[in-house]
């Protein structure tokens, strides 16, 4: 039997933190947004279980999970298609929030996990990004977010390199992946008579544009390696962003934290916490954010395990929230995040 595990808390289905015990909770406990969007959840999953022919045993972790099971076994249509579907399949959902740690945790040395993170959205795509085309272009323009040139994406299916090229992504450390991105660039240009010149050693963002300025004029090699090109150019924009040396922050600071959080008391990593806490006009751009320090305060609450109450974790807690307050407080334009937390 095939075995499809689903995370059913895509981000907007977080099971309430308030409310009825796990064991009582049912749908109909939910608030009426949750309820839509679990119901919504339940029709698109019958709707792929469908397309892929299965006739699925489900299994639930936590309690929103056991609210989406049962929901989809006691859907209409869904009892229909079971009776007819010849595969089974053995669905196990399991509430994101039963691992926060993973959620918010900035993991290892992964290519494709940085593309993913800091690349916008593909406008209609939650799995996919947008890729900056106009390199390739003749256009001149310092503007980002230009959108005369239409985006580039991850997904190229119709092109074996640039799927090659993925599977790099997701399986090699970052090293590894970013030279295996130089030397399909290479092949391309090769075998398009392009004149590239191989060069050693560390591979750069400054280097892959050269190769990639190779084959803006020549339209043939363009349409030959246009699925290539934009995962590599993926490559280029998440090596330059500054969203990326952030993410080796938040990487080396999490590791940091595994390994001291056995030997500290939690008021011990909150006092290491309080003064990178900074307010918007004595930040800098290496600095974190209001956001990016919630996203700390879950990973560290979710990992450091039975937590020891006591003056001393009242008084760095409270020290804690005073400076996120007043930071957040600072802050000349709250991001859509704060504005939905505060």
């Amino acid at each position: 039997s095939a075995e499809l595990c689903l995370l059913p808390a895509v981000a907007a289905l977080l099971p309430p933190l308030t409310g009825p015990g796990p064991a009582d909770v049912g749908l109909s406990a939910l608030p009426a947004e949750l309820r839509a969007a679990v119901r919504a959840l339940v029709g698109d999953l019958d709707s792929l279980f469908t397309a892929l022919g299965l006739r699925e045993e489900s299994f639930a972790v936590g309690a929103l999970s056991r609210v989406v099971a049962a929901e989809l076994a006691s859907y209409a249509p869904a009892k229909n298609r079971r009776r007819t579907a010849t595969t089974k399949a053995s669905v196990i959902f399991v509430d994101r929030t039963l691992d926060l740690a993973g959620a918010v945790g900035h993991h290892g040395d992964n290519l494709a996990e940085k593309i993913l993170s800091v690349l916008p959205k593909l406008p209609g795509h939650k799995t996919d990004v947008m890729v900056n085309m106009v390199e390739l272009t003749a256009l001149q323009t310092t503007d980002e977010t230009c959108s005369i040139i239409a985006p580039g994406c991850l997904a190229q299916p119709n092109d074996p390199a640039a799927k090659a090229l993925w599977e790099s992504f997701m399986n090699l450390k970052q090293k590894e992946a970013v030279m295996e991105a130089r030397r399909h660039l290479v092949e391309a240009a090769s075998r398009e008579n392009l004149p590239i010149k191989m060069s050693m050693g560390e591979v750069t963002p400054e280097q892959l544009s050269s190769y990639i300025q190779l084959f803006k004029n020549n339209l043939k090699a363009l349409e030959n390696h246009c699925g290539l090109l934009q995962l590599v150019l993926a490559t280029v924009q998440t090596l330059k962003h500054p969203q990326t040396s952030k993410w080796d922050n938040f990487l080396a600071f999490e590791r940091l934290l595994l390994q001291t959080i056995g030997e500290s008391e939690m008021p011990s990593v909150l006092n290491q916490l309080l003064p990178m806490i900074k307010s918007y006009n004595k930040r800098t751009k290496d600095d974190y954010a209001c956001e990016d320090f919630l996203v700390l305060l879950v990973y560290i609450y979710s990992v450091v395990g039975e937590i020891k109450c006591g003056k001393e974790l009242d008084t760095a807690e409270e020290e804690v929230k005073k400076a996120l307050v007043k930071a957040i407080c600072d802050e000349p334009e709250p991001s859509p995040l704060l504005q939905k937390i505060t």
